[in-house]
């Protein structure tokens, strides 16, 4: 935990060294995140996106169904947590009946039992916990290989990672390969989304920067979020100039 800690506390220093002056108040932080991005998309392209392609040309859609349930019903686990966490105890007690349903009946989550039986699945981490106790986001961040973040949840990584129970896996060998099959399977859930974005996005880094922030903004506030500042002058002006 201490590594971890120690590691983002060292990305988020090179971001503030290294950022520059930027009109977005949001991004202040955006000549390093564009350079990190681009990284990310270089070893996208070379490495992660054509194993991607593979998987999902090869592996079965059923199996491929299980992998992403059986991880699935994992965080499950987590979210449970998270949503007692914030307060939300009937959602944590679905999550709850969720997690039992599927570990039992649906042979250790491989079958989404639960979901088949309109329970419904919710998805909380700590980045969105720390949100509703009222943390700001802070600065938007790209993290190397991990992607778009902000501080807040950067800060909140560690909890997130370590509330895996994948994380416990024995022995390490397992939980290595078992770790690389989630990351394979969740990228090439995604090949369509990125090849939509590489097509239509003028600036990628900006809009996925724009996309992530408004998502995040809406998990925290479970789909309600109250009207930014800037969003009720920007209403006003308008109104001004009708």
């Amino acid at each position: 935990m201490k590594t971890m800690t120690r590691t983002l506390a060292l990305i988020v220093m090179a971001a503030v060294m290294t950022g520059c002056a930027t009109t977005n108040k949001q991004d202040p932080f955006e000549g390093y995140n564009r350079t990190m991005f681009e990284f990310n998309d270089k070893v996208d392209k070379v490495a992660l996106k054509p194993v991607a392609k593979a998987y999902q040309t090869v592996v079965p859609s059923f199996v491929q169904t299980g992998i992403g349930n059986f991880f699935g019903n994992l965080g499950d686990v987590w979210t449970a947590v998270n949503n007692f966490l914030q307060g939300k105890f009937e959602d944590g007690a679905l999550d709850v009946v969720r997690v039992t349903a599927n570990s039992t009946l649906g042979v250790l989550g491989l079958f989404d039992i639960a979901s088949d039986s309109g329970v419904p699945k919710h998805k909380e981490d700590f980045g969105q916990t720390l949100g509703s106790w009222g943390v700001p986001s802070g600065p938007f961040l790209v993290l190397p290989l991990l992607g778009p973040s902000t501080v807040r949840d950067t800060v909140a990584l560690p909890a997130d990672i370590y509330g895996n129970p994948w994380t416990y896996k024995e022995p390490l060998r397992w939980r290595n390969v078992g770790t690389g099959v989630r990351i394979i399977d969740g990228r090439a859930a995604l090949l369509d989304a990125s090849n939509l974005l590489e097509d239509a996005a003028l600036d990628p880094y900006q809009f996925v920067r724009d996309a992530y922030l408004q998502r995040r903004r809406s998990q925290v506030y479970d789909g309600n979020p109250p009207a930014l500042p800037h969003d009720d002058e920007l209403e006003e002006n308008d109104s001004n100039n009708k």
